[in-house]
């Protein structure tokens, strides 16, 4: 981890007052955030815009609290090891409020480029006024703690050495659950080296990927506006900054935010050839609807129609706002179908997963997930691909997508779901990714953040026999 982010000091001191202590907007903010994601599980992507418009922040005051919330939520890990050997007591005896306050405190210090002594006072002024005066005593003595050495130097007295333990060292450098280090680790075929561009990739911010929906808005047109070409879907920009909303493609939906790797697999289902008939395609779990709209736009273009199936009716919205009239939408449970078998000639099942690809975006979810996360949901996503077949006609084609590079959600679902049928085939997904660099050994593709700027994403085409 490296210092990262705009300096932010805190307001000039004024004559002492009397009352509670009012602490700066943006660190509050980055507190607020850290609680709601502890409390409530809330999806930081999802709240801090919330809470960056109730305080009125904007600028380099909104850039500060967002760096410091993700980043602190990114670092949780590495900062809980220095903080271990900073406390008195273990960590879990701390309130939870007070351990975010010391959080938000480890990483202005540690990776942020504030002066110690403003990181330490804003945040001790923080704590006093949303934990207490006592406790903002024991914040100012355990950040100066922190403080008094670099993170370089930290880390080499807090995380295992790397040739007697290399997972736990990565865990500990790069702030990623042992288990999850494993998992990528055996997906990036027991490569340490691999493994550490990968978790380092996970703890940068992704920039804004938009998708122009073809028919619907032209790559021109964004990048008109500021973006830049992405660099392998004929349809993606890149934002450098700002607010997508702010672009008229995207207010008016011709356009919209979309990783780039979803773009990839999306687009592979729509060029692999299919035998016969080709006029409808399904999206079996929809929501919120980005590939579903790619996909529709897609499909109108060549005659054919994508319905869009979601099983909660919230998301379901979100597709339908999403695609227009691109896609009909259907609220369904595809493991209980509201289309007979053998309806759809391409059928894509983006299915339910851990989300391990996409920690850049989400990075809270590190810490959310658990292992058992992982067994819980092969289960659903066995039930599921096994529907998406029986929903494609013989001759047509399945795609298995995740956002998940762990092997129990990816390569074995599909082995799995094949081993019981015979009447299915692998395909390689490799030539429908033209220009894209690898991919992996085949027939299944593998898109990694450190490789290719995407999430990493995981596809399998699967073809029913005609």
């Amino acid at each position: 981890m490296t210092a990262t982010g705009p300096s932010h000091r805190p307001p000039r001191r004024r004559p002492p007052r009397r009352g509670k202590p009012i602490p700066d907007a943006p660190r509050r903010v980055a507190f607020d955030l850290l609680r709601a994601v502890d409390e409530r599980d809330a999806y930081a992507n999802l709240t801090l815009p919330g809470l960056l418009r109730g305080s009125s922040l904007s600028g380099r005051d909104a850039a500060f609290a967002t760096e410091l919330a993700y980043g602190t939520l990114r670092g949780r890990g590495t900062y809980d090891a220095v903080l271990t050997a900073c406390v008195d007591r273990p960590l879990h005896q701390v309130d939870p409020p007070v351990l975010d306050v010391l959080r938000l405190g480890a990483h202005q210090l540690l990776a942020m480029r504030v002066p110690p002594h403003a990181a330490v006072g804003a945040t001790v002024e923080l704590a006093r006024a949303v934990v207490g005066e006592s406790r903002g005593s024991f914040v100012n003595a355990v950040l100066r703690k922190v403080g008094a050495r670099e993170l370089g130097s930290w880390l080499a007295e807090v995380a295992p050495a790397y040739d007697g333990d290399p997972l736990g060292h990565l865990a500990a450098v790069h702030s990623h659950p042992r288990w999850v280090v494993s998992a990528l680790r055996d997906a990036l075929g027991g490569s340490l080296e691999q493994t550490a561009a990968a978790l380092a990739a996970d703890n940068v911010a992704p920039e804004v990927t938009l998708v122009a929906r073809p028919g619907r808005a032209g790559l021109d047109e964004l990048l008109e506006a500021g973006a830049r070409r992405g660099a392998w879907s004929p349809y993606a920009a890149v934002l450098p900054g700002g607010d997508p909303g702010a672009l008229a493609a995207v207010r008016e939906g011709r356009a919209g935010v979309m990783d780039e790797g979803s773009q990839l697999v999306a687009l592979a289902l729509a060029a692999a050839p299919v035998t016969g008939r080709d006029e409808r395609w399904l999206d079996m779990c929809a929501g919120p609807g980005g590939k579903a709209a790619l996909l529709g736009a897609v499909a109108r273009e060549r005659g054919a129609l994508v319905l869009a199936g979601e099983v909660a009716p919230h998301r379901a919205l979100l597709v339908r706002r999403a695609a227009g009239p691109d896609a009909p939408v259907v609220v369904a449970d595809a493991r209980v179908p509201a289309w007979a078998d053998g309806t759809f000639d391409r059928v894509l099942l983006d299915a339910p997963c851990t989300g391990l690809g996409a920690l850049r975006r989400r990075p809270e979810a590190r810490w959310r997930r658990r292992p058992d996360d992982v067994a819980a949901l092969a289960g659903l996503q066995r039930q599921l691909l096994t529907g998406a077949v029986a929903a494609v006609r013989p001759g047509g084609l399945v795609a298995y997508v995740t956002c998940s590079p762990h092997l129990a959600e990816t390569r074995a679902v599909v082995a799995d779901v094949l081993g019981r049928r015979d009447d299915l085939a692998r395909e390689d997904a490799r030539p429908y990714l033209p220009g894209v660099p690898e991919l992996g050994p085949g027939p299944d593709v593998a898109l990694w953040p450190h490789r290719h700027g995407t999430d990493a994403m995981f596809l399998s085409l699967l073809r029913r026999d005609a």
